[in-house]
């Protein structure tokens, strides 16, 4: 946890954006995997660890604008508890660690709720995304589940939204060490790999180097021989040699913030010609967009720099044609690059995606409906204190390869023929985190070996 004092300054801000009423947080349960007592790794709510920094289960707050005062709600041990779990803290003593004093037992939030009610006061909450969250907004507020997402506080999302995506020096400091710790998964990674090792070895050695610093996983690790599937969980598979190997994952601090970085490399020594050509116009992508972090820029640019970039680059190895600027704006590139240069990064590995990505990301303007664009997840002028991924990629999916040439689409822009030869090629992508400054961008975390002759040196280190 940070100061008690940046917890109490947080909701004092919070407040100062909110017209009235109440502000609900609920706080995160346990969750059984198979029975009760058998629980998935716990995590808090983020939005409610912004503004409390209580990472335990069972805990609810209120902010009441109107009377200016915070209330967590939880309950005590018991001493059955205690026999299981050991002595813990009380409520009230991890209340005053968020700077608040006024605690009560759990049963009496609905007690607060119903006479907020009664008063006709607003009631802002934000939109749940679990199940245990739903009920208990249900039986609070008589909102059917199938309603919440609609019936949350538009201006509460924004208001949070707004206070959460500017990271100040405390969290930025928190993200660098995640993305330290990242760093060293991946070169762990790039050292391990050989012909013969399964995928799920490697993320192993990876999850051991997250738990070993005193955090956890930032997101399920993707660790694959089949990078062109962009969120790839499966872990079955052997490594043969001639493979690119996709490496995507990133640590969490104790604190909850993420780090995200992905690598590729190649499961011999060293790149292929083939694989060394496409890897080359990846990163050239990636460079570009880095280079173009600067405040005032909306991301959207910063997007499509990368795209161009990828469409100029296939085109000179004869997998694209035409005019690139137009390929691009027809969406053609998206054949290889089907998703976002990035997203925001914080307590969330997609920081603040539950809140709605219209209102955080693009600050309540639509999103495109065009395939590859519409996955863009930022498209608003980047400000100083954002932090944010950068993680242009070549993918050849060979489903979306075969579906399009189906289709006739894009003949003028795409080499179908030329392109069947790359069907079992994967995908290629590199990633590092970003801090919007004043006057540009700074990477943030060591360095994580890119190029390929930084890779190939880290493969010849490999056992």
């Amino acid at each position: 946890m940070f100061a008690a004092e940046i917890y109490s300054q947080r909701r004092a801000d919070l407040k100062k954006r909110l017209q009235g009423g109440i502000g609900l947080f609920l706080g995160n349960e346990e969750s059984p995997m198979n029975y009760l007592d058998n629980t998935y790794h716990f995590r808090q709510d983020s939005t409610f660890l912004y503004f409390f920094g209580l990472n335990t289960a069972g805990m609810a707050a209120l902010i009441d604008l109107d009377e200016d005062r915070d209330i967590i709600f939880g309950n005590d041990l018991t001493i059955d508890d205690i026999v299981w779990m050991g002595t813990q803290p009380t409520v009230k003593d991890k209340a005053a660690r968020a700077g608040v004093s006024d605690t009560r037992p759990l049963s009496q939030l609905a007690v607060h709720i119903a006479a907020a009610r009664r008063s006709g006061r607003q009631v802002h909450f934000l939109p749940p995304y679990r199940a245990e969250q739903q009920l208990q907004l249900w039986k609070l507020l008589d909102i059917p589940p199938s309603e919440q997402a609609r019936a949350a506080s538009v201006e509460m999302i924004i208001a949070v939204s707004e206070l959460r995506i500017i990271k100040s020096g405390e969290e930025i400091a928190e993200i660098e060490q995640a993305v330290n710790v990242s760093t060293d998964m991946h070169v762990a990674a790039m050292r391990m790999v050989r012909p013969g090792l399964s995928e799920a070895q490697v993320a192993a050695r990876v999850t051991e180097i997250a738990l070993a610093a005193g955090g956890n996983l930032g997101f399920p690790v993707i660790a694959t021989i089949n990078g062109q599937t962009l969120h790839n969980h499966y872990h079955g598979n052997t490594l043969r040699s001639g493979q690119l190997f996709l490496l995507d994952c990133g640590a969490e601090a104790a604190s909850g913030y993420c780090g995200d970085l992905s690598s590729t490399f190649p499961v011999s020594k060293k790149f292929t010609p083939r694989q060394r050509e496409i890897y080359k116009v990846a990163l050239e992508a990636h460079e570009a967009a880095s280079a173009a972090l600067f405040p005032g820029l909306n991301f959207r640019e910063v997007h499509l720099t990368a795209c161009r970039r990828i469409a100029a680059g296939l085109k000179d190895l004869g997998l694209m044609k035409g005019d690139v600027d137009e390929a691009v704006a027809a969406g053609a590139h998206a054949m290889f690059f089907p998703c976002g240069t990035g997203h925001l990064l914080g307590l969330d590995v997609h920081d603040m995606e539950n809140l709605g990505e219209v209102h955080f990301g693009y600050q309540g303007k639509p999103k495109s409906t065009q395939f590859g664009l519409k996955s863009l997840r930022l498209a608003r002028p980047l400000q100083p204190g954002f932090v944010l991924t950068i993680e242009p990629g070549i993918n050849f999916i060979p489903e979306l390869i075969d579906r399009w040439r189906s289709e006739r689409k894009f003949m003028e822009f795409i080499e179908y023929d030329r392109l069947e030869a790359y069907k079992d090629f994967g995908g290629i992508r590199n990633e590092e985190n970003y801090l919007i400054t004043a006057d540009g961008a700074r990477r943030l975390g060591k360095k994580k070996p890119k190029t390929i002759a930084e890779v190939e040196a880290e493969r010849m280190r490999g056992i």
